[in-house]
């Protein structure tokens, strides 16, 4: 129901509220929708809400509002959730509803604490997510249920996150077999002019827009007449036309400033002030002293303020605050809400009234709110408010044991951001506040490196590295050696995530040098696994073997599992097997067991991710996607979707579907992770861009290149030379095609001039270009031209070996590189002695293993090779698979040249016969000439029979024949198809 109400009419927003009454019938009848509201500052965002709501109410619809609110750099976690159900707690009748959903007391600050302790919030997030939508689906299937959420840009990251879930995975979903959905609708306003460029609502608006059951509305300013109709409605007694005007020209579109340039015409002032704070300080000024007074007190609250609270806070008697209060809210300043609580009319009041407060003023007023918020029965979530308060209050040591406090909520309730934010606002304040001062617990590195941990869970990499660095600063010359040795390996577990190899291995090896291996201690096994780790990053493989034995026997003595299945990975591939064979998934399985009984969940990501790309290194790529969709289940659930490994297990899914050629499958779920926490760069756009290339989109090459600005990222220099060397063959643009290759090579060829995997795909790709530029040159009798790029091609074509002969650990790479490899032999073979169906045959064959658009590429070299010997059938019937499927995949560009090379693989005494068939025709004919069947017809060409047969009876009737033996005769003495076509299957 509706907390607000408004004197002032509503005008010029008819379309805006069709549209939103419309979502609103859909939802009644089971249509789930969602619009997003967007507008300047006072442009009636709210005001147009509060309309519809009514409206809701009217025909029987539950209404339900949550604010957010403005805390600085202070988040408050899921506060307009909990408002909601605040609400719902206070009304009798939602009672049964729920009685039945725990999750309520948890966000409400009332549910038991959980038994596994602060991690164990985290994992639970997805449950309570899933619990949130549970009790907003049976109340909607109650009554038809409105929920609104109030000044979304203030929103605190983890409410962020339970949207983005509830309209992308949750209630806003159609049931399976055409069920009706939840009678549910949500409507949810921002300012847009606050919307900086790096604003953390941006990223989620643009992925919600894109879902289905989500719209955008956009307030904007109101006509002049319609301003002009607002203004006059305000007064009893009709205004100036020319104050009419003058104040239609200040407000510029905006109802509030409309509404408060009118207010302020009753100031004894001259004029009316430019700015709007000033038009709200003149109003605010005609109140009495003490009603000045209470709201003083409640711009220091916030936005929402309880009246007991407000009471204790001014500290005036109730009959005085009471009639204060009747005056604010007569003047409109003030607005009573549910559950006894006043709130500003809107928040520019509040922010104009809050900045006039003297200094002292306003921290006198902050220490008041804090220790009233931290009395007998506190909220447990009050911690964060509190902080704000001490902060404000400049009371430095509680406002730094209020900060830790809000952490570990922050952490129980399974919200990383916040956690760090809190935990940052705590080291901010650590040096400020002596030590007798300072709350018992850990200390400032111990603290450092807890934040280190929340900042990567929350995939803030850079800024993890950044807090570890800075607990190594804070090591003092006597520092424990346990702890010093862990600040060391956690930093150099953070620069391995950040590609910063050789200083990860450095700070490893100072980590695993600090402890004693006798006697034997958790911190040495897992300073060695780190060490581990790190030497394989640097190539000191032999290292890596030996410490990794040692650590394995003793984490199994220690019975330190997680550690244990650390180092299981860590050796694999060191010794006999790799994570391509049946062997070395064994171990990974053990792995993956050993650290969820430990509770691990980074670790087990790690088994998880390589099971998955195991798959696809042995040729499997199907079957990578039950093992990455297991990773990602337990990414979500341990709010580690934003890490490494749950990184790469999204870009391999992707990849896979891209690899399969399940193109818009790809596209799709692509589109879905863009806009995720989690989702990352390259990780989520590389697949796009390599279908949007394939598919003739030329832009993907800009994009490709715009990933190489700002910092160095690994996976974004690799996925940008392959796309850029890959566009530069497509325009046959050699010197270009050449240049990204070995740039890319060079850039990404680590400490140890260990080049990467992908630089046989990378050389395969240039080769190409270099092959099509030497045939032209020869062509054209430039011997010099052709002896300097076919010297570059040997150059390419050594490391294209190098490179598939070599892979990790010095095994050669599985069928992927072998394919890439095949197909830079062909096109070394077709440079310098011509093309080679045999060459292009183990090409072909090369990539069966799953990589159909790079198969489809290669038939089109097969076709050509196949043409040049003067196999004209076997030449067109290669074309017409690939052409098939590049129909199928809608791979343009591939599809254009091989219908070019179809018409050149004619028989040659057609000459320029003009044909009565279609194209289409004429590939039933050839099938027709095979002795294939309506069926067979229809499955090689991917339509149905009865369509296949409707092409046979055109082919009939326009050569004039009676039968289909009689169709193919006629064909042959035409020259329609060749003779031998009949023997080619």
């Amino acid at each position: 129901m509706p907390q607000t109400s408004f004197t002032s009419p509503l005008v010029g927003r008819e379309d805006e509220l069709a549209r939103l009454t419309g979502v609103l019938e859909r939802a009644r009848a089971g249509q789930a929708g969602a619009v997003l509201i967007s507008g300047d500052a006072g442009v009636g965002k709210t005001r147009t809400l509060d309309e519809v709501a009514a409206r809701a109410v009217a025909a029987g619809t539950t209404v339900l509002t949550g604010h957010c609110v403005d805390l600085g750099d202070v988040g408050l976690p899921y506060l307009p959730f909990t408002e909601i159900l605040g609400v719902l707690a206070a009304d009798e009748r939602f009672a049964a509803v729920l009685a039945g959903h725990p999750v309520a007391d948890r966000l409400l600050g009332g549910g038991p604490e959980d038994a596994e302790g602060g991690d164990a919030g985290t994992r639970s997030r997805l449950r309570l997510f899933e619990g949130v939508a549970a009790l907003l689906a049976e109340l909607s299937d109650v009554a038809p249920l409105l929920l609104v959420l109030e000044d979304l840009h203030w929103a605190d990251q983890s409410s962020r996150d339970l949207l983005r879930f509830l309209l992308s995975r949750g209630v806003l979903q159609r049931p399976a077999g055409g069920a009706p959905g939840h009678r549910l609708a949500l409507f949810a306003s921002y300012r847009a002019d606050d919307l900086h460029r790096r604003h953390p609502l941006r990223p989620l608006l643009a992925e919600l827009v894109r879902l289905p059951a989500v719209e955008r509305l956009e307030l904007r300013p109101l006509p002049d007449a319609d301003v002009a109709r607002l203004v006059r409605s305000l007064r009893e007694r009709p205004l100036p036309e020319t104050t009419v005007h003058r104040i239609v020209e200040r407000a510029e579109g905006n109802a509030f400033y409309a509404e408060e340039l009118v207010a302020a015409t009753d100031a004894p002032t001259q004029g009316v002030p430019s700015g709007l704070a000033d038009v709200l300080l003149i109003r605010f000024e005609q109140l009495s002293e003490t009603a000045q007074q209470v709201l003083r007190t409640a711009a220091v609250a916030g936005r929402r303020v309880g009246h007991e609270l407000l009471r204790d806070a001014v500290g005036l008697p109730e009959e005085e605050l009471e009639s204060a209060l009747r005056e604010a809210l007569g003047r409109q300043l003030l607005v009573s809400g549910g559950g006894d609580t006043y709130s500003f009319r809107h928040a520019l009041a509040r922010e104009a009234v809050y900045a006039d407060l003297l200094p002292g003023e306003r921290a006198r007023l902050h220490g008041a709110f804090a220790r009233l918020l931290g009395g007998p029965g506190r909220r447990s979530d009050s911690a964060a408010e509190r902080a704000h308060h001490y902060r404000a209050s400049h009371d430095l040591p509680e406002a730094l044991a209020a900060s830790l406090e809000a952490a570990d909520h922050a952490q129980h309730i399974g919200a990383p951001a916040e956690e760090l934010r809190h935990l940052e606002a705590a080291l901010d304040l650590w040096s400020a506040v002596d030590a007798a001062d300072r709350p018992a617990g850990p200390d400032a590195v111990t603290l450092t490196l807890r934040a280190s941990a929340a900042a990567a869970h929350a995939g803030e990499l850079h800024r993890a590295v950044s807090l570890t660095r800075s607990a190594l600063a804070g090591l003092g010359q006597d520092a424990d050696l346990e702890l010093a040795a862990r600040v060391r390996y956690t930093l150099a577990g953070n620069l391995l995530r950040v590609d910063n190899l050789s200083a990860a291995f450095a700070h490893s090896s100072e980590a695993f040098a600090l402890i004693p291996a006798e006697p034997p201690s958790p911190t040495w096994v897992w300073a060695a696994a780190t060490h581990v780790m790190a030497a394989r990053q640097v190539g000191e493989n032999e290292t890596a073997l030996r410490v990794g034995r040692r650590a394995l026997r003793v984490a199994e003595e220690l019975g330190v599992a997680d550690a244990r299945a650390d180092l299981l990975i860590s050796v694999l591939g060191l010794e006999d097997d790799d994570r391509a064979t049946s062997r070395g998934r064994e171990r990974l399985l053990e792995a993956r067991e050993l650290a969820r009984r430990a509770g691990n969940a980074p670790v087990e990501l790690r088994a998880l991710f390589n099971l998955a790309i195991g798959c696809f290194e042995s040729g499997e790529p199907a079957d990578c996607l039950p093992w990455a969709a297991e990773g990602l289940d337990r990414a979500r659930r341990s709010g580690l979707l934003s890490s490494p490994y749950a990184r790469e297990m999204r870009y391999l899914r992707l990849l896979v579907r891209y690899t399969l050629g399940h193109w818009d499958e790809c596209l799709r779920e692509a589109a879905e992770d863009a806009g995720a926490p989690s989702a990352a760069g390259a990780h989520t756009v590389a697949p796009g861009l390599y279908v949007a290339l394939a598919r003739g989109d030329f832009g993907a090459a800009d994009r490709a290149r715009a990933l190489l600005e700002g910092p160095f990222d690994w996976m974004a220099t690799l996925v940008a030379g392959i796309v850029l060397t890959d566009a530069a063959a497509l325009r046959q643009d050699t010197e270009e095609a050449v240049r990204w290759a070995r740039s890319t090579v060079g850039t990404l060829t680590d400490d140890a001039g260990t080049p990467p995997a992908a630089t046989v795909r990378l050389s395969a790709l240039a080769l190409s270009a270099v092959a099509d530029a030497v045939v032209g040159l020869r062509a054209a009798g430039d011997e010099a031209g052709v002896r300097r790029w076919t010297d570059t091609a040997a150059e390419l074509l050594e490391q294209a070996r190098r490179s598939a002969g070599q892979g990790d650990d010095a095994r050669p790479q599985g069928p992927e590189g072998q394919a890439w490899l095949a197909r830079a032999e062909a096109e070394w073979i077709r440079l310098a002695s011509g093309p080679d169906p045999a060459a292009w045959q183990r090409a072909v064959a090369g990539f069966a293993y799953g990589d159909v658009y790079e198969r489809a590429r290669c038939r089109l070299r097969l076709a050509e090779a196949l043409l040049a010997a003067g196999r004209r059938a076997e030449a067109a019937d290669e074309a017409g698979i690939a052409r098939r499927e590049a129909d199928r995949l809608g791979a343009a560009p591939l599809r254009e040249r091989l219908d070019d090379l179809v018409r050149r693989a004619r028989p040659a005494d057609t000459g320029d016969r003009a044909t009565p068939l279609t194209a289409r025709e004429r590939d039933v004919l050839r099938l027709l000439a095979l002795g294939r069947s309506n069926r067979q017809i229809g499955e090689e060409l991917f339509i149905t029979a009865k369509t296949a047969s409707v092409h046979v009876s055109n082919i009939l009737a326009k050569l004039g024949a009676a039968s289909r033996t009689e169709a193919v005769a006629i064909a042959y003495r035409q020259g329609l198809i060749a003779p031998e076509t009949a023997g080619s299957g």
